[in-house]
């Protein structure tokens, strides 16, 4: 459980806790986090950085007359950076939370949310030496690992990604083995199972209520 609670109504803080948790977790059974992706939005963003406070420095001891050229050119440098930086976030990155390998297994997982609607969306992406990258959607609420009052539970999490992404169960066989992936990456039918399990004990109680209740009559 986390050490730290978050809000449970808002979903960029599931949202971020959540996507934290994703890649500690593939980091923690051994996957290769790639950061090339990364890197280059961190290098483009310390660039603009870089030549902006140049030009201020460069204005502030020169004044304007000696550094309005350089000015000039340093302004559009810093457009051109500013708009790379924003294609590389929308249509490179795309919401990319973790992007790895294993064992030859590449996974490149994606993740989003639509506005008020507390459900976790992951776009998962696998490849390896044998096969051709496949890219699938999975989903679940966000009420499967926190609890209500907003503390993260590592557990279901780990065994819904582990049941969903075959790449990621191969590994952690222990979160999600073969023959229990289809039921454990569906967890509808497991809140109805155990809506079912609690009807029953439910019935149990009220048969031995009943018949403890007979058996005081016949002995009054």
């Amino acid at each position: 459980m986390a050490e730290t609670k978050i809000s449970p109504y808002s979903l960029p803080d599931l949202k971020n806790t959540t996507d934290d948790a994703l890649g500690n977790y593939l980091r923690g059974i051994g996957f290769k986090q790639d950061n090339t992706k990364t890197d280059v939005k961190l290098v483009v963003g310390y660039t603009a950085v870089a030549i902006a406070g140049a030009t201020f420095v460069a204005d502030y001891k020169l004044g304007w007359e000696a550094t309005k050229g350089w000015t000039a050119v340093a302004v559009a440098a810093y457009a051109i950076l500013n708009g790379f930086f924003t294609y590389w976030l929308w249509f490179v990155e795309k919401g990319l939370v973790f992007e790895g390998s294993k064992d030859g297994k590449r996974v490149s997982i994606q993740s989003k949310t639509n506005k008020h609607d507390p459900t976790y969306y992951l776009d998962v992406t696998t490849s390896s030496s044998s096969s051709t990258p496949s890219t699938r959607q999975i989903k679940t609420p966000f009420t499967t690992w926190f609890t209500a009052d907003g503390y993260f539970v590592a557990k279901p999490f780990q065994q819904w990604i582990a049941s969903s992404i075959e790449a990621v169960g191969d590994v952690d066989q222990k979160s999600a083995l073969r023959d229990e992936r289809d039921e454990l990456a569906a967890p509808g039918p497991q809140t109805k199972l155990t809506a079912s399990a609690s009807l029953g004990e439910t019935q149990d109680v009220a048969e031995t209520t009943s018949k403890s209740s007979k058996k005081a009559k016949k002995r009054g």
